[in-house]
């Protein structure tokens, strides 16, 4: 399921047309590093690797439509946030990359 939740995300970048190229490719760079570190936390706990790749899956649905809603790129992004919530220890990185994603999402000022 994070596999096919990944391409879906992949596949809404790709057909962004309206987003600018350069915060395009730093926005897939990002979502590059989260794949990675999500794909590592499904090794031990899937349910948890699932719940953040769908967040992800949302927010950035959000993000690149033609008329994002500042309400709901909002309300999925305090999800993604929250869906990393006691992995600071066992998985930095993955917060890590988390909270550049949020961050980069909140600095489109959308």
């Amino acid at each position: 399921m994070i596999e096919s939740t990944m391409k879906r995300i992949e596949a809404l970048l790709e057909s962004a047309d309206q987003m600018d190229p350069v915060r395009r490719q730093e926005l897939q760079k990002l979502l590059e590093t989260l794949k990675d570190e999500v794909r590592i936390l499904a090794e031990s706990n899937q349910e948890e690797a699932e719940s953040i790749a769908g967040f992800t899956g949302l927010t950035t649905h959000e993000v690149v439509r033609k008329s994002p809603d500042p309400k709901l790129v909002s309300i999925s992004s305090e999800g993604l946030m929250a869906s990393v919530e006691g992995l600071e220890a066992s998985h930095p990185r993955l917060v890590s990359a988390v909270n550049a994603l949020c961050t980069f999402f909140s600095n489109m000022g959308i």
